[in-house]
Order: structure tokens, then sequence, then C-alpha cells
């Protein structure tokens, strides 16, 4: 049934138990810890920000090229939760067993935990979006994503504080570990909710091509007739260049400030309040079909925070800094999901949603050029370079329609 309320609160609850999970290695602000600890160069802290989300980059479309044609999808999901559920817990056992005396392995194994983890993603993010294409009416999907991003936000901040308690009362790296490997049963509670979602069927599928190559040449045409879904792409991936600074500003902190545990914990607990407090707004905007208002703003907002950053010397700075990157990385995610959905054919969806995440992830990697930014310059050099490209796509914004 469509915008039922027991499949809300799946999808919110899902969000919920994910985010409690995943924040112990929010990029901007734990995992740089972390990953500093193992290794101490920027340019390592930038590819493994990129590695926990750019992973999925390499698959989508080839997801999209089976998934277009399925009429449920739920049982792949299912599988797609299960491989992330492990990826995660076998990052912990192995900072448990292996960070303590080879740091050097530790973080091969990290690697490749954190890309499977994001690699199967890919496969996901295809069938989720399909799914709550099914499930959820568009005006009521903008609502239940901005209350799931509610929800996700309060997770986010019930697991920054738990984690800053964890990494101020245990030794590093073993505080590391237990981080993990708890939160990866955490996670699985979420995974098991969404995955008992009574998925309908599609009646208007799409044929499958009788090979990829012909579904990529199909797909460059889809990309090359449709004028919105260019201005789409154009714009959500420029809006990624906060990657380029956001996993820095952390380290920029601690470089000006002595971050204690329980320090790095509020500063958590700020951009999870910031996103809380923000996706209210974006409920609101959402359910009278404001999506493109939603990006300026969130854009504008993560500008300011990284002008904020070039200036910053004080604690009480960077809470402030965090609470508006909170509020604009979740109204960028929520817009970018939304419009998506209401620009593509319904046969067509998995494709159109397959185009847009393929190319805008490559902003994913962003983090990657920051940290080469930072190994020959400065921190407000980087933050400045940002502040450009979130200008520009401040900028394509304006030709966005809902």
């Amino acid at each position: 049934m469509i915008d039922s309320k027991s499949n809300h609160k799946k999808n919110v609850l899902h969000g919920f138990f994910l985010s409690l999970g995943t924040t112990i290695a929010e990029p901007a602000t734990i995992l740089p810890i972390i990953i500093n600890y193992f290794s101490g160069s920027s340019v390592v802290v930038g590819i493994f920000s990129s590695l926990l989300r750019g992973g999925a980059i390499a698959v989508q479309l080839y997801a999209a090229f089976w998934a277009q044609s399925y009429t449920k999808v739920i049982k792949y999901l299912r599988i797609v939760f299960f491989i992330r559920f492990l990826a995660w817990f076998l990052v912990g056992i192995s900072i448990l067993v292996f960070g303590k005396s080879h740091p050097n392995l530790t973080l091969w194994l990290i690697g490749i935990g954190f890309f499977m983890f994001s690699f199967v993603a890919g496969f996901g993010m295809i069938y989720f979006k399909e799914i709550t294409a099914k499930i959820f009416s568009h005006s009521f999907r903008g609502y239940t994503m901005s209350v799931r991003g509610f929800y996700t936000a309060f997770g986010a901040l019930i697991s920054g504080a738990v984690a800053g308690w964890v990494l101020q009362s245990y030794e590093a790296p073993y505080s590391f570990g237990y981080l993990f490997v708890i939160s990866s049963f955490v996670m699985a509670i979420g995974f098991v909710i969404f995955g008992s979602i009574d998925e309908p069927i599609k009646e208007n599928v799409s044929k499958k091509e009788k090979s990829f190559k012909q579904f990529l040449q199909n797909s460059l045409q889809v990309l090359k007739s449709d004028k919105k879904l260019q201005i789409h792409v154009v714009t959500f991936l420029s809006a990624y260049s906060y990657l380029l600074g956001l996993p820095f500003i952390i380290i920029d902190a601690s470089s000006s400030t002595e971050l204690s545990g329980t320090m790095i914990g509020y500063l958590i607990t700020s951009q999870m309040i910031g996103a809380m407090l923000s996706n209210i707004l974006w409920a609101k905007l959402s359910k009278r079909g404001l999506n493109t208002l939603i990006v300026k703003i969130s854009v504008f907002t993560a500008i300011v925070s990284f002008v904020m950053a070039i200036f910053a010397n004080e604690f009480i700075y960077y809470l402030v800094i965090f609470f508006l990157l909170g509020g604009a990385i979740d109204g960028g995610r929520i817009s970018s999901s939304n419009l998506i959905i209401i620009i593509s054919p319904e046969d067509k969806r998995p494709v159109y949603s397959a185009i847009a995440a393929n190319i805008t992830s490559f902003g994913l990697f962003f983090a990657i050029i920051g940290g080469m930014i930072l190994k020959f310059f400065s921190y407000d050099i980087l933050f400045s370079i940002t502040i450009v490209g979130l200008s520009f796509a401040l900028f394509m914004s304006t030709k966005l329609q809902n």
C-alpha cells in the first residue's frame, strides 16, 4: 500500500539504526582521527574518506542494467545488507587483532573493508531507490525522507556521544575496534527492519538490453537527450565540492585546539543537531515541492561554513561550522534523491538513478584531491578552492526544475 504508516516507520527506523552504526566512521570527524592515527598522511585520510563512499561508483550502472527488468528487488537488497554488515564487522576485528602491532596491514584491511562496504552499496542504492519509489508517492517521499533524516541525525547524535566516550575511555587503537564491532550489530537491526518491507510488484518494466555495452550506449543517449538530467548531474557533482575540505576541518581544528575524545563527541553532536533541525525545514519544503530551494539553501550554508573554517581558531567556531555542515549535507542528499526520481520515467527509473549517481559520485573522490592540495598548500587555500566549487554549484542550482 502506497504511503503506508508501516513502510514509513520501517524507512525511518532503518535510517536511525544505520546511522547509529556508521557514525563511528563519520568522514568529517572520527574517520580522519582513526586514519591519521595509523598513517599521519593527509593524502591517506582523503583516500579513506573516499573509499568509504566511493566504491559504489563502479557498479551502479551495472546494477541498473539488471534492475530495470526486475519486478521486485527486495531479495537482492537483503544480500547487500548482509555483505555490508560483514564488511563493517571485519574492519573492527582487523583493528583489534592487528592495529597495535601491524599498523600498515591494518590500514590495508580497513581499506578492503571500506571498499567492500561501499561497493555493494552501489547495488543497494539502486534497489533502495526503486523500492522507495514504489511505496511512497512523490509528495510523501520528501516528507518520509526528511523524517528519516531527522531520526538519522538523532541516531548519529547518540552514536557520536557514545563514540566520544569510548575514545576517551579506551586506548587507541582498541577503542576504534570496539566501535566498529559493536556498531556492526546495531546497523544490522536497521537492515532487518527495512528488509521486512513488503515490496509491490512493478508492472511497467524495461526490457533488458542484450549486453551491458548496449545498455551503456543507451544510457549515454538518455543523458544526451535529457537537459534536466544534465543540469541535475552538473549541479550535484559540483555540490560535492564540500568533500574537498570536509575531512580536513577536524585535522585543522586539532592543530589549533587540543581535541579530546569528549570534544570530538561534541563536534559530532553539533553536526547532528544541525542535521536534525534542518530536516524539519526540509520536510516542510519537500511537501510543498520546493526541492530546488532546498538545494540553494544547502549549498549556500556549506559556503558559509567553509568561509568560517578559514578564520576559525577556537573550539566554539568549529561547533558552529559542524552545525551548519550537518544541515547542508542532509539538505543536498534529500533534494538530490527527490529530484532524480521526479524527473525519471517509471520504466527508466533505475537507469536515471544510476546515471545521476554514477557521475555525481565521482565527487566522492574529491577528498583525495583535497588531500593532495593540502600536501602542497595550506588549509586556507584548500578551503578557498572548496568555496569556489560550491559557488559554481549554487549558480547551477538556479537552473534546476522541480
